[in-house]
């Protein structure tokens, strides 16, 4: 869970986290796991927000708006594990 912590280390201001996890040296179950944990995450935060969003009486779209750029960088952020776990998995 190493590279788990060096990617939501700092979740205020993750613009970062691509050169931390590029940076950070971890084995294929360490990348498969945290791809894993940071989708459920990116999940569990649409969830979240759209049921307290519905609560609040706020439009979906406007919920979704005021979510964009953290998951945008959430998918950055993946994407950038997947190209990593890749390039472990054509090395091999």
């Amino acid at each position: 869970m190493g590279i788990l912590n060096l990617v939501l280390g700092n979740t205020t201001d993750m613009a970062d986290t691509t050169e931390l996890t590029s940076n950070a040296q971890a084995s294929p179950e360490e990348l498969t796991e945290a791809i894993a944990q940071l989708e459920e995450y990116r999940e569990r935060l649409v969830n979240d927000t759209l049921s307290m969003a519905q609560r609040a009486k706020i439009m979906k779209a406007q919920a979704l708006a005021s979510l964009q750029p953290q998951l945008a960088q959430l998918d950055a952020t993946i994407e950038s594990l997947r190209q990593q776990l890749s390039t472990l998995a054509s090395g091999n």
